[in-house]
């Protein structure tokens, strides 16, 4: 999967396992301040300027992978930018190009407010002193001949949550980011970059805490076709995880719950939207708090897991393993009691396997823990199918239920912007920020229908087909499950 940030992710991969395997070896306090120099010897640099610019880039991932802030003030935020890393783009959002005719017209001109543009020899001049970015020139130019570019960080964040310093720099308006991840793949200089859990959970394991992993239903499916929910246990197993629980459990338990909170809402002719994506709750409660009582009140299933082993064990650690950043400030909000206590990406737990020398092996599959619909759950409408499948087998006919299916950030707001209007004509609308859903998380390892194409081969031979079923088997049908 060729990414914005190809080869700059490659030197974030090797920080998280020099990070992993010095936090190991319990030497992290004592050596992170010389692993700059390790990774970065000189006296020729590598990738930036100078060595010394490289190496405070290598610091600052090094704070974020102790789940730091990279400057030192620190914020709740997960998202954060790499200072030392952001280039400063030097990007004048609004460009005149040689298509410009120097036409008689100046609709160019005539359209600016700001006095912005003026006649030059061959072509009209943009002075980006004056210039608002307001794109009206862009607009009335028969020729087309005035271009946007927009920074890559700000053009890939869905809320406007990015802008520039007086410095040019990257900033985030904490007030704004609902802390998807998007951005941190966006920037072909990866200088943003999120909070890691992983030596937390690592320094849990060496402390002898009963640690239990909670794999994504997107897990499934990453790695190739023979890769299992029992190969990773297995894995994870060897590295000091007590245990691992299939999230397709959780899909099924959260679909059981939401099946009847739609349903009341339905009667009641109430519209509801879902819990499940974090990034989507954040988009509603920071950018449309009147819709906050629209939110399904129902737990994500990370949440329904975390709750389910915490029931057999209160003392017990979760920790949540999956493509989703936005997961990371879900576990964060402490009014969700019995949620996950730690959030890992699978680059994270991989670099924390490597660090061990443990490879993810080919193995048969051993045991059932989900049906089809719950490891579907992070396709785009994988939530509402396996909702109106939950109706279904309790006997009620949902074929008169419409669902706004949103695959993506743009799709939401649309929808989320009807049900503000008072013009959504569906009942309930499915949110996903990223496209095609979890699938499409920041952290996935391929793309959605290479995923997708060998996901559905292993659900053929280990998905279970009745859900209500599964949760009596799993003794998790008397959980609850809403917020609070």
């Amino acid at each position: 999967m060729v990414r914005n940030d190809q080869d700059t992710f490659e030197i974030t991969k090797k920080v998280l396992l020099e990070v992993a395997s010095l936090a190991w070896q319990g030497k992290l306090e004592e050596e992170k301040d010389t692993l700059p120099y390790k990774m970065i010897p000189g006296p020729k640099p590598q990738f930036r300027c100078c060595v010394y610019r490289e190496r405070e880039i290598i610091r600052e991932r090094i704070r974020l992978a102790q789940g730091i802030c990279p400057s030192g003030h620190d914020t709740k935020n997960i998202v954060q930018v790499i200072t030392a890393a952001c280039e400063d783009c030097p990007i004048q959002r609004f460009t005149v190009t040689s298509n410009c005719q120097n036409c008689l017209g100046k609709a160019c001109m005539n359209s600016c407010h700001f006095g912005a543009i003026s006649k030059g020899k061959d072509r009209v001049h943009i002075d980006h002193d004056k210039c608002r970015e307001c794109g009206m020139c862009a607009k009335a130019c028969p020729y087309n001949a005035i271009t946007e570019s927009v920074r890559p960080c700000i053009r890939t964040c869905p809320v406007d949550a990015i802008t520039m310093d007086e410095y040019g720099l990257c900033t985030i308006d904490e007030k704004k980011c609902i802390q998807c991840g998007m951005c941190t793949h966006g920037c072909p200089f990866d200088a943003i970059g999120v909070k890691s859990f992983m030596v937390d959970v690592i320094n849990m394991i060496k402390n002898g805490r009963k640690v239990i992993a909670m794999t994504a239903p997107a897990t499934e499916g990453q790695f190739g076709p023979e890769i299992t929910m029992d190969s990773w246990r297995t894995a994870l197993k060897k590295i000091g995880f007590a245990d691992m629980k299939e999230l397709g459990l959780g899909g099924d338990m959260t679909a059981g719950a939401e099946a009847k909170e739609w349903a009341e809402a339905y009667d009641r002719g109430e519209k509801k939207t879902t819990s499940c994506c974090p990034a989507f709750v954040n988009m509603i409660r920071l950018h449309y708090p009147e819709l906050a009582d629209r939110i399904s009140t129902t737990v994500s299933p990370m949440c329904a897991v975390s709750r389910l082993l915490k029931e057999k064990d209160p003392y017990c650690v979760t920790v949540f393993i999956g493509p989703c950043q936005a997961k990371k400030s879900e576990a964060l909000d402490i009014s969700n009691k019995g949620n996950a206590d730690y959030v890992l990406t699978y680059d994270e737990i991989l670099a924390m396997l490597e660090a061990k020398g443990i490879r993810l092996e080919a193995e048969p599959f051993k045991e059932k823990q989900a049906t089809k619909f719950g490891k579907r759950f992070g396709d785009s409408g994988g939530v509402s199918s396996e909702v109106l499948q939950c109706m279904k087998e309790e006997g009620r006919d949902p074929s008169g239920i419409k669902v706004s299916v949103c695959s993506g950030a743009a799709e939401c707001r649309k929808a989320l912007l009807l049900l503000k209007a008072g013009k959504l004509q569906d009942d309930f609308i499915e949110g996903m920020v990223c496209t095609d859903g979890c699938v499409g998380g920041p952290a996935r390892q391929k793309s959605p229908a290479e995923f997708r194409r060998d996901r559905d081969a292993m659900i053929a031979k280990a998905g279970l087909d009745n859900v209500h079923d599964n949760l009596k088997a799993q003794d998790a049908d008397q959980i609850e499950m809403h917020t609070g």
